[in-house]
């Protein structure tokens, strides 16, 4: 077994390796950029060293500074962990020619699998079933749109170097294909460094599962069934479990039994993850190989109580796998959202700064379920412009699926992000979606369910209930502690006007007698109806947790003034706790409505303007392209939202801009 081994990798994935590391008695050296020099990866690690400039192209994509790090640390081996190099042929070679283990699949078996191209051939061979499409590298728009016309429309455009998202595109016309191949491509060559291609049909209505599998040096591959990752935006995955609730044992094993054959056929020899697109009606066609960990892997290690990672760093060394198919038992289930630092009522724009707060649901055992955050960010930490944007991955097990879903939506509404705008309030408002616990789940799942983007709703039903609750018992906290100030004469117990109050939640009104049992709260409404409150929350703290009645209940809590904005369950709304009087004459304020810009096209995140595709006096159409912008990795169309004269342009090729920032003025 290794002593040291360099993990070539930051952020919450080098943070998840060094804790298997240290679990198993092995060392661990950090390596970081210019941006994370004060990253919690480079902190955990027992040793660090620095590689380069922010941009990864200058730092954690170059094999040569990673050996380099490897000779000066003695590190024996290098775990790669997901994107950078870890699906890049040559490293491993490098690392070899210097010595060095690979902490992953031979070269042999990334060069076969690693390529969307060659691994559909490969899978062709080895009578795996395959999407109709064409295997060959396009070369221009022209011959990508009779390709696509062939094959019959929509059609997927994808890098064949890519992943997580990137270089993807569908198109459901011939004019849509050559914007696509455009996007596609330069997407592909600024994140992978390979700007090939190819197109496939897009399989309508499709479901994406996934096998993951591990092998050995020793010939021996066993799958640890299935993912289930339709819950995508722009073709990146937002919420993954396991098991899938589509399939059967018999389909299960018909897909891992065809995963495993893949694998065998090319000497695969660590973990890796066969990709499924799969019909309402069970068929399947294989997708793609992702040859490295996936970032979706904590909800395999929660239903079979494998650690993935252990398993990568021992059959690296040469051990044999310690279990065989027939020892992998699937128990209960597990739900990973994925917590993004972009803002979801921006059609999901990244957002960057600094974690003025960051507060995860505290870890382990809750109840019947266990709750676990994957992450490499801490409070005070900053997202940078220069990486992906997840913060963090946040799991729940339960023996259940609705149960791990509502341990999920519970630990949703306790995780507190302040600084940045981030995707929570989305993942809590899918928890409690009805089609998603359903089951009832495809890759066009969001587009379907929120083709207008999203907003928080406003609270109804039960949900407005508790938060109701939770605004009374909060004021009452804050009034208690005014009454506390030492030097006032008062009588004992309430007067009428603390007892009697009106909560106002998302401009309903809710009148309200509060009276303290003990540590308790009793909240009354109007009809009669009684709640129970109890809750130990202080002044100041970003997550309300306590009881309500008899369920147990976690709210966002922000002070505004005189009053708190409440996020719960997806809902989010202002609320103002009032006596009777208060409440009679605040329904008589005047509501000031916020002057709007829509003469401007204002840059929707921070990010880089890759191309300004209009000039000064021309007229453009609603719809018409404008501008382009790189922002993590990612690059976004802008379009013009109405019919306009282009007066003014402010921003060129290449600046760098702050969200909201002016790019271009109508006349």
């Amino acid at each position: 077994m290794f002593d040291k081994i360099l993990i070539a990798n930051r952020g919450e994935i080098a943070c998840r390796v060094i804790k298997t590391a240290r679990k198993m008695g092995i060392r661990t050296v950090a390596v970081y950029s210019d941006a994370d020099r004060d990253a919690v990866h480079v902190a955990m690690a027992d040793e660090a060293v620095h590689i380069g400039p922010a941009a990864a192209s200058e730092s954690y994509l170059v094999i040569d500074k990673i050996v380099e790090a490897c000779r000066k640390t003695g590190a024996q081996a290098v775990h790669p962990g997901y994107g950078f190099l870890s699906e890049r042929e040559a490293f491993p070679k490098a690392l070899e020619a210097a010595g060095i283990v690979f902490i992953g699949p031979n070269p042999a078996a990334i060069a076969a699998m690693g390529d969307k191209i060659e691994s559909k051939k490969a899978a062709a061979l080895a009578d795996v079933s395959t999407v109709p499409g064409f295997l060959g590298v396009i070369e221009s728009p022209e011959q990508a749109k009779t390709i696509a016309d062939e094959i019959g429309y929509p059609v997927m455009i994808k890098a064949s170097a890519g992943g997580g998202g990137k270089g993807m595109r569908i198109a459901f016309s011939a004019d849509e294909v050559a914007e696509g191949f455009a996007r596609a491509r330069s997407e592909a060559a600024s994140s992978f460094g390979d700007d090939r291609v190819f197109i496939e049909k897009f399989i309508t209505d499709p479901r994406h599962i996934e096998i993951q599998l591990i092998g050995d040096k020793h010939g021996n591959v066993v799958y640890l069934g299935e993912r289930e990752c339709s819950i995508q935006r722009r073709n990146q995955k937002v919420i993954e479990e396991a098991p899938s609730p589509l399939l059967d044992k018999k389909t299960r094993r018909k897909m891992g039994e065809q995963a495993v054959a893949l694998a065998k056929a090319v000497k695969y020899d660590s973990a890796g993850t066969v990709e499924f697109v799969a019909g309402q009606d069970k068929s399947f066609y294989f997708l793609e190989m992702n040859t490295r960990l996936q970032v979706e892997h904590p909800v395999t290690e929660m239903i079979t109580g494998v650690d993935l990672v252990e398993l990568m760093i021992r059959v690296a060394a040469g051990e044999k796998l310690p279990i065989t198919q027939d020892d992998v038992k699937l128990n209960g289930w597990a739900v990973e959202s994925r917590v993004y630092a972009e803002d979801p009522t921006r059609n999901f724009l990244p957002s960057i700064g600094r974690l003025t707060t960051y507060r995860p649901p505290e870890e382990g055992r809750n109840g019947k379920a266990i709750v676990r955050n994957d992450t490499g960010v801490e409070e005070g930490g900053e997202i940078a412009i220069h990486y992906d944007p997840m913060i963090a991955k946040l799991v729940t097990w339960a023996p259940t699926r609705p149960e791990a879903i509502s341990a999920q939506a519970e630990a949703l509404d306790a995780f507190a992000i302040d600084g940045i705008r981030h995707n929570i309030p989305f993942l809590s408002a899918l928890m409690a979606h009805p089609r998603w616990q359903e089951g009832n789940l495809s890759t066009g799942f969001i587009a379907e369910e929120f083709p207008e983007g999203f907003t928080a709703p406003e609270p109804a039903g039960q949900v407005a209930i508790r938060m109701m609750a939770a605004a009374a018992a909060i004021d009452h906290k804050l009034n208690q502690r005014k009454r506390g100030i030492s030097g006032q004469m008062r009588a004992p117990g309430l007067f009428a006007f603390e007892r009697d109050r009106v909560v106002i939640l998302a401009g309903q009104s809710y009148p309200v007698t509060v009276e303290p049992e003990g540590e308790d709260l009793q909240v009354t409404q109007e009809d009669g109806t009684a709640l129970t409150v109890a809750s130990a929350w202080r002044p100041g703290e970003p997550v309300w947790i306590g009881t309500i009645g008899s369920e147990r209940v976690a709210i966002q809590v922000r002070s505004l003034l005189n009053g708190v904005a409440l996020q719960h369950a997806g809902a989010a709304a202002e609320a103002r706790v009032y006596t009777r009087r208060e409440a009679e004459l605040a329904a008589l304020m005047p509501v000031k409505e916020q002057a709007g810009s829509g003469k401007q096209v204002l840059c929707p995140m921070p990010g880089l303007v890759k191309q300004i595709l209009v000039s000064e006096g021309q007229e453009v159409k609603t719809g018409e392209p404008i501008a382009i912008v790189e922002a993590m990795k990612m690059e976004n169309m802008l379009r013009a939202e109405r019919d306009a004269k282009v007066a003014k342009i402010h921003a060129k090729e290449g600046d760098s801009l702050a969200v909201d920032a002016v790019i271009l003025e109508f006349a």
